[in-house]
């Protein structure tokens, strides 16, 4: 095991790497649980939430909190009213970062982080993710289709105007088109719901 002053300098150089990194991605690095409280004790390091660190002088990105969920929830994607706004579809800025998981997926007990877990089906988690990096973190992110179709099925939780707005920001700035957002609707089981409304916007196109 390295000195304690090795550790702190392998920390900092793998922050100063990839952003935002989980204690356990630290501690199989060589930088054991100590080193990291005497560096957080020190100014060293921030502790954005349990066991996630970043340096204090980190460039944020105007999408931080995806970056710091995702690294809180290695299996989540973000999707819904997040997704939308990291997509520029809508102009709410949740509170709190929507994560889809699994039905038996693990999920943080406390968000301190501002995350709010919805549950998917295996099958409808796997269908349109895209990765994007943020802050040196890979963040999965449902693509515009995807998240539209969803907002339309997840209604009860997001609200109906959210979903309209989606799906007319999709549309007017062409980020997808009728057919894929109509694919993935009838994928998700909402085809008839997002049907009529569909129609009357590009009637009207």
């Amino acid at each position: 095991m390295a000195k304690p002053r090795a550790q702190r300098e392998l920390a900092q150089n793998l922050l100063k790497k990839q952003g935002i990194m989980r204690l356990l991605e630290l501690r199989e690095a060589g930088v054991t649980a100590a080193t990291m409280s005497r560096m957080e004790r020190a100014g060293e390091v921030i502790r954005l939430s349990r066991g996630v660190y970043q340096l204090p002088d980190a460039d944020l990105d105007p999408n931080h909190s995806l970056a710091e969920a995702a690294k809180r929830v290695p299996k989540g994607i973000v999707c819904l009213v997040s997704a939308l706004a990291f997509h520029g579809l809508t102009d709410q800025l949740p509170p709190k970062v929507w994560m889809a998981i699994g039905p038996k997926d693990w999920a943080p007990q406390r968000s301190g982080a501002g995350i709010r877990i919805v549950r998917f089906t295996d099958s409808l988690l796997r269908e349109g993710i895209e990765t994007h990096v943020i802050e040196g973190v890979s963040v999965k992110v449902f693509g515009v289709a995807k998240t539209v179709a969803d907002c339309f099925r997840h209604r009860g939780k997001v609200g109906l105007s959210v979903a309209i707005e989606g799906l007319q920001e999709a549309l007017r700035q062409r980020k997808a088109t009728p057919a894929e957002i109509a694919r993935q609707a009838e994928k998700g089981g909402v085809s008839t719901v997002v049907r009529p409304y569909l129609e009357a916007l590009t009637a009207n196109a």
